[in-house]
């Protein structure tokens, strides 16, 4: 193993995109060091506290498993995954994990502060910031240090359902928690301070998404804003806007999250960040430090494992490659939230394309039609498309349904490669299959 001060490359957080990096400039050569303040984040936040967890617990609940043993499954196989991380870097010939806390100290220099009180001074050629984004929680009134308080991260390991929960929040990590808790038992109440949840989504999908979760126990409190939040012992209340308060065993907020660059010793160099924290790159994914780069949820942006992944490609493009790919390539950003059934889009909705000046049209296609969702035994959801009937473009995707979360792939890949419409319409597809679907969505 390396026990040096200098290195080809330090790489700040176990992330997805600095983890692959190292391995990547590992092979090529170069000494890496990856710094790690908690070794429960080896592998980053998709691994330990975010994607995979909550899609366990999702996946045990939807299957009428207890919680107790979904969350005993959770953390066996996160520690598994943890692990596996771990050796994925330490164990490279080039490569060599720290555990501790990193500061800049100027722009070639880092100070690592170690668990035992001691500190280690490492330079380097590049330097990485992989250092992801936290949970936000807004300065309420109150009882704000409660134990009943919980970010995502916190509830995802308590042991103990509880029977009531309260989520701040109505968007994508709100319903997603949302979903899981009352599959398991709970009693969920969603507090929302606009009309409706997911603001900047088709109507007709909220409506729907809205309808069902209603149909499925959670309900919404729809136009109010928490206030204060009151931890009466054996509960906690939170008081809303209108004067009314809920009262539950936990609260959960999902209202939102920002870069994580607290502590980082930005002010000890010339990097500049946005009005939100966020680091600020280029095209590259450099920072205004030639030298230092950032990747994954520290410089804002869609916050996905597979953009992170896709980080890592521009920066290896950038140094061991011809430098063509760029994040400026990076287009037709899909994503599901993994509500029940699934909600997955890509692309415009109606207005959004008409309002960027297409000649814009939509498709709309329930699932109850479809004959797939009789076999399966679920009718909720809806499909919809928007297309350019002119140029036969595809402009978006709004999928919510069973398997929308790998149908929205072909629909990106469609986009990435300028493949008109018509070719999803007309193609042969497995009999009976969700894809099947797209005969008639775009069918336009």
């Amino acid at each position: 193993m390396l026990d040096l001060a200098h290195y080809d490359a330090l790489i700040i957080g176990f992330g997805k995109a600095g983890k692959t990096l190292a391995g990547a400039l590992s092979s090529k050569d170069w000494k890496v060091a990856l710094v790690e303040e908690d070794p429960n984040m080896y592998g980053g936040t998709c691994i330990n506290v975010a994607c995979i967890p909550t899609k366990l617990l999702m996946h045990d609940a939807l299957e009428g498993k207890e919680y107790s043993a979904a969350i005993e499954r959770k953390f066996n196989t996160i520690e598994k995954l943890n692990k596996k991380n771990y050796h994925s870097v330490a164990d490279l010939d080039n490569a060599k994990v720290i555990d501790g806390r990193a500061k800049f100290v100027n722009e070639k220099e880092i100070e690592v502060s170690k668990k035992d009180g001691g500190t280690e001074s490492i330079t380097a050629n590049k330097i990485f910031i992989n250092t992801g984004a936290t949970s936000v929680i807004p300065p309420l009134e109150g009882d704000m240090d409660s134990e009943k308080i919980y970010t995502s991260t916190r509830l995802l390991n308590e042991e103990k359902l509880p029977e009531t929960l309260t989520i701040v929040g109505g968007g994508y990590i709100g319903l997603e928690f949302a979903t899981m808790y009352n599959a398991f038992g709970a009693t969920v109440n969603i507090i929302v301070p606009d009309d409706g949840i997911l603001k900047n989504e088709d109507k007709e999908i909220k409506d729907e998404i809205t309808r069902d979760m209603k149909e499925s126990g959670i309900n919404f409190i729809f136009g109010k804003k928490a206030e204060k939040v009151t931890d009466n012992g054996s509960d906690i209340t939170v008081s809303l806007s209108g004067g009314e308060a809920v009262t539950s065993n936990a609260v959960l907020f999902a209202t939102g999250r920002k870069a994580n660059t607290e502590g980082l010793g930005l002010e000890n160099t010339k990097i500049d960040t946005d009005d939100r924290g966020a680091i600020v790159v280029d095209e590259h994914l450099q920072t205004s430090v030639d030298n230092i780069y950032a990747v994954g949820d520290v410089k804002g942006g869609m916050q996905f494992t597979y953009t992170s992944l896709d980080d890592f490609r521009v920066v290896k493009s950038h140094l061991l490659e011809d430098a063509s790919y760029t994040s400026d390539d990076r287009k037709n950003i899909q994503y599901t939230m993994f509500i029940d059934p699934p909600f997955s889009k890509v692309g415009y909705t109606l207005d959004e394309a008409k309002e960027a000046g297409f000649n814009a049209q939509e498709k709309s296609m329930p699932m109850s039609g479809h004959p797939r969702s009789h076999i399966n035994n679920e009718l909720r959801g809806i499909f919809k498309a928007v297309v350019d009937t002119e140029s036969g473009e595809i402009l978006g995707a709004h999928l919510y349904g069973v398997n929308s979360e790998e149908l929205i792939n072909m629909v990106k890949l469609a986009m990435d490669h300028d493949i008109p419409y018509g070719y999803l319409r007309d193609m042969m597809y497995n009999h009976p299959g969700m894809s099947e679907a797209f005969n008639n969505l775009f069918n336009i």
